[in-house]
């Protein structure tokens, strides 16, 4: 088995995903399973913005599935597709099972699929030994079916086959009068007798009604009682087995839903391994049924599971910094990156393929691998690759904006017969409308975390195409950023504003005195700095930014 057999492969951007970072993901998903890899799947981090929405709904590719966090839960260590068992399963079916699988535990689901039960060796053990016992006389349910697949007996007549009983199992090794005393504490309806060529004993169990005559040995009941025992209703099997044997296996006839342990409660498939951890404790074999939303089973999980690797490795686009990515992404294997940004803190645990060039997008670099793979590029993928490009370089008039990029754009708008200029205009008018927005969900849609010299900062960016609905916001703005500063404990947050119109921008700040003291950008009040020219973040404002860290350091 190959070291990544069965796994599932996320391709993600950061955490608070711009178009290009979004586009990126599922265009190289699409890639993975063009090339023949149908176990990678594209997954995002945070809500969509308004304009990376407005693509995917035009050109109707699928969004990626949104996933909060990749902190270790139940779905990345469970065990999939395993064996369970219906609950109207004999208990002797459900163990040959589990000696085959070699499993100490079985499920038994409902019809629909749901969870009911945990078969293991300890419940049904015990409840065995309750029906063993002679001070207890505990009866059990089955029906006439169960025995008769448990024994693989002979039917002779059968009666109400699927309906269950308490079941009393009378062994015949006395007399007959004995056996009448015997039979007579006893409800007839419920009474199994196993006998073998005693035929008084026979002809009395059918003249009282049993519920069944098991004949032991391969015994053969004779015609005019098997007459009288169809005319009463008995049903007649024939067992292989000597009576002890017999007597054994009608025991294990049970339903599995019966003897399986009803106390062991599901944890679900979104639940922590933190938070199951303790449960798995103290769970009886260290192992938990796993269930969806639903209540419908989906796995189990044990202990053991969780020494091995999560079933899940991780592909990062449009970003390689720790701190940008989804929260518990250091759990992970991460196999690839792929960015067009600078290099951040990363490490790992084995040599990767990293991609890192610099041209305005991710999604410029994403054309080159299906071209250099020769495969060619679906129109809608191709359309939303556009679309990534130009919205990520201000429809190619950043300062990040390299020959590659305009070459692929054009590459890209001959296959769609999309017009760069028509459609950049679109996407931008899509993504600048402030509206009603809150602004920390302005501020949060497009934010990026950065760390220089221990210090943390956050740098968010959104492009208008008048700068005057911004400024009539700005204290808004200002004290959201300030909230947002202290629950990071971060050095400052500031957000660029920036004019597509004018090409220029605007930036709000909130940030600790002493970095205000050091900040060497044209003010224009309070909290807010032209910073005329500048568009891109990436290429302009965070080392414009770094420098001004760097001051602070050395101050």
């Amino acid at each position: 088995m190959s070291e990544h057999e069965n796994k599932t492969i996320y391709i993600m951007g950061h955490r608070n995903p711009d178009t290009d970072s979004v586009v990126s993901a599922a265009a190289y998903a699409r890639l993975k399973q063009l090339l023949g890899h149908n176990e990678y799947t594209a997954v995002r981090g945070g809500k969509l913005s308004p304009q990376t929405e407005y693509i995917f709904n035009r050109f109707e590719v699928p969004v990626p599935q949104y996933i909060p966090d990749m902190i270790p839960k139940v779905t990345y260590y469970m065990k999939r597709n395993i064996r369970t068992v219906d609950g109207g399963t004999s208990l002797w079916n459900a163990i040959t099972d589990m000696e085959t699988l070699k499993t100490k535990v079985i499920p038994v689901v409902n019809a629909d699929g749901s969870y009911s039960s945990l078969l293991n060796y300890n419940a049904f053990a015990h409840n065995i030994l309750k029906i063993l016992d002679p001070e207890t006389s505990t009866l059990f349910s089955t029906n006439i079916r169960l025995i008769t697949e448990t024994l693989n007996a002979q039917q002779v007549l059968g009666f109400n086959t699927e309906d269950l009983f308490k079941c009393v199992i009378i062994v015949v090794s006395d007399s007959i009068e004995t056996f009448q005393k015997t039979l007579a504490l006893h409800t007839p309806e419920n009474a199994v007798i196993i006998t073998a060529d005693r035929v008084d004993v026979q002809e009395y169990c059918i003249e009282n009604g049993v519920r069944a005559l098991i004949l032991s040995s391969g015994t053969v009941l004779g015609k005019e009682l098997r007459a009288k025992a169809e005319k009463k209703g008995v049903s007649v099997l024939i067992s292989p087995y000597r009576s002890a044997e017999t007597a054994m296996l009608v025991m294990y006839s049970a339903p599995a839903s019966e003897m399986a342990d009803t106390q062991v409660k599901p944890v679900k498939a979104s639940d922590t391994i933190r938070y199951i951890r303790p449960l798995l404790h103290e769970s009886t074999n260290r192992t938990l049924p796993v269930v969806d939303d639903s209540g419908t089973l989906v796995g189990t999980i044990s202990e053991s599971d969780l020494l091995g690797e999560p079933s899940t490795d991780v592909i990062l686009v449009d970003h390689n910094e720790i701190s940008q990515a989804l929260e518990g992404i250091e759990n992970y294997t991460i196999r690839e990156v792929i960015d067009h940004h600078r290099l951040g803190n990363l490490n790992t645990k084995e040599p990767i393929s990293f991609i890192n060039r610099p041209v305005g997008a991710t999604c410029t670099i994403i054309v080159s691998l299906y071209r250099q793979n020769r495969v060619p590029i679906p129109k809608n993928i191709a359309s939303i690759l556009l679309a990534g490009i130009l919205a990520d370089t201000l429809v190619l008039q950043s300062a990040t904006v390299t020959p590659e990029d305009k070459d692929t754009a054009v590459f890209l708008s001959n296959i769609t017969n999309l017009d760069i200029e028509q459609l950049g205009r679109e996407i931008i008018t899509a993504g600048n409308k402030l509206g009603d927005r809150k602004a920390i969900e302005v501020i949060q849609q497009d934010m990026k975390e950065y760390t220089e010299n221990e210090l943390i900062y956050t740098v968010s960016q959104i492009e208008v195409e008048s700068l005057e609905e911004v400024f009539e916001r700005q204290n808004e703005f200002l004290e959201e950023l300030e909230i947002e500063r202290r629950a990071r404990d971060a050095l400052f947050c500031t957000i660029m504003v920036t004019d597509v119109i004018k090409l220029t921008s605007i930036m709000f700040i909130a940030a600790k005195e002493e970095f205000i003291r050091v900040l060497d950008l044209p003010l224009k009040t309070n909290g807010v700095y032209f910073l005329r020219g500048i568009v891109s973040r990436k290429k302009q404002l965070v080392p414009l930014l770094c420098e001004q860290v760097e001051k602070l350091k050395n101050a």
